[in-house]
């Protein structure tokens, strides 16, 4: 038996902003739905387009990338922390396209690496390395970057 009144709290809530199940169904459990009924709420609010994994997932996607600047691996791992499917996590990533996901990364590091106050160069290499990992970028990104800023320097 689905309450009015839950409906209409758990439709402005998803209306807000893309939710995915899992904040979907914490917030049910906040309001205190029993919880053989919150499967039906559930497919009420998927029925009627207030919950879409794929939407959230390409929001969710995009909006990281371009605004906090995160990269594919740290996108990728908090969708499946919030179980996004596998397909939808690639569906999402696809919203990125090649030549924004290097310009991104190119400004992040070379804002990173100019902010880093570090007079020994091993330390400030490793401090640039943990920061871009952190965001969620390759590897060959960040070696490559690495090698590129510090021929720049010794120049």
């Amino acid at each position: 038996m689905l309450i009015p009144s839950t409906i209409s709290k758990i439709e402005h809530y998803c209306a807000y902003q893309e939710r995915c199940h899992e904040e979907v169904k914490s917030k049910l459990i906040a309001l205190k739905v029993p919880s053989d009924e919150i499967d039906a709420y559930l497919v009420y609010l998927i029925e009627h387009n207030f919950v879409n994994e794929e939407r959230f997932a390409c929001t969710f996607a995009r909006g990281k990338h371009n605004i906090k600047k995160w990269g594919r691996l740290r996108i990728t791992n908090e969708l499946k922390f919030r179980q996004i499917s596998k397909f939808n996590i690639e569906t999402a990533l696809k919203e990125i396209t090649e030549k924004d996901y290097q310009k991104n990364f190119h400004e992040l590091a070379e804002k990173e690496w100019n902010s880093i106050k570090e007079s020994n160069p091993q330390k400030k290499k490793k401090k640039f390395c943990d920061f871009l990992y952190r965001k969620g970028y390759e590897s060959h990104f960040i070696f490559d970057k690495l090698e590129e800023l510090g021929k720049m320097e010794n120049e």
